[in-house]
């Protein structure tokens, strides 16, 4: 088992927060129901048209939540336009992930902390379970911190959607049972939705347990190409946290990035512009602690 990390002293302040910090029931069942409503498979069958539902719902949906949630309203990795900004939250909260700024503000939560204390679902903190799903259910993770998002606290647009974060996931679970009937809201819109829950979950804690280390980062995260590949470009999140201000996460042309892909299609049509590069040294540091590697494995 890992050793826990040495708080640093700008942080030697802060109480340490309670062991047991209670759990909200009206937050978790829901989460719970919708795992439980994929059963109902069992009794409406699972027609091909279901399953395409399914796979298009878990990329748009992955995509918006990586794309928008994470890179650009948690880390501002590129720029684009008002419209824009509010289809990717609004894309983002079809997941069930709550709301936009209380996504980003999490988020930002988790960088200044990261596998501390404070931060709520590092697996060296508190296990692997509780850093995937535990954390989910506690008291402490439904408020927002309004302090740290105050970039984005000025568009009252998304402080709508954030209030009425419920809005999307229930607009877009009835438009699919309109169109595709009780077995593509059971497979198309359920399962999809607990699919790109766990992916998104995958990065909290599978990607600080498995993988490489390319960077000497501060906190337990670790790169790993199967978590890129289902998380469509998360799983390489050891770059991330060396250097989380660039709007790619796969450094290198081998290091699977589909949502980079993605925006720099995007880009090509105007809709997104400026994406953060990885910044030359960056990338030097890298190859060198590659070839590092290598030359101490006897490559």
């Amino acid at each position: 088992m890992q050793e826990p990390i040495a708080i640093p002293e700008r942080f030697a302040h802060l109480p340490l927060p309670a062991a047991d910090r209670g759990v909200y029931w009206p937050g978790f069942m829901p989460f719970l129901g919708v795992h439980l409503a994929c059963f109902a498979a069992l009794w409406t069958g699972a027609r091909p048209v279901d399953w395409i539902v399914c796979g298009v719902l878990y990329f748009l949906r992955t995509f918006g939540v990586m794309a928008g949630y994470h890179r650009y309203f948690s880390h501002r990795a590129f720029k684009t336009s008002r419209v824009f900004q509010f289809v990717l939250a609004f894309l983002a909260e079809t997941s069930g992930q709550k709301g936009v700024l209380w996504w980003a503000a999490r988020h930002r939560h988790h960088h200044k902390f990261s596998d501390l204390p404070w931060d709520v679902h590092s697996p060296l903190q508190r296990g692997f379970w509780h850093s995937h799903v535990g954390w989910i259910a506690e008291l402490n993770t439904e408020g927002t911190d309004r302090e740290v998002i105050q970039d984005l606290t000025r568009y009252p647009e998304l402080v709508w959607l954030d209030r009425h974060w419920m809005f999307p996931p229930l607009l877009a679970g009835t438009a699919v049972w309109y169109a595709f009937g009780w077995s593509g809201l059971v497979v198309g819109f359920f399962l999809s939705t607990v699919l790109t829950w766990h992916a998104t979950f995958l990065v909290n804690s599978l990607a600080h347990v498995v993988g490489k280390r390319r960077f000497a980062t501060g906190d337990t995260s670790r790169n790993h190409w199967l978590i890129a590949v289902v998380t469509l470009g998360e799983g390489w999140h050891n770059n991330h946290h060396h250097y989380m201000s660039s709007a790619r996460q796969g450094f290198y042309w081998w290091e699977i990035d589909v949502t980079y892909y993605v925006l720099r299609l995007l880009a090509l049509f105007g809709v997104v512009w400026d994406l953060r590069p990885v910044p030359p040294a960056v990338i030097a540091e890298g190859r060198a602690r590659d070839a590092a590697c290598t030359t101490r494995s006897g490559g």
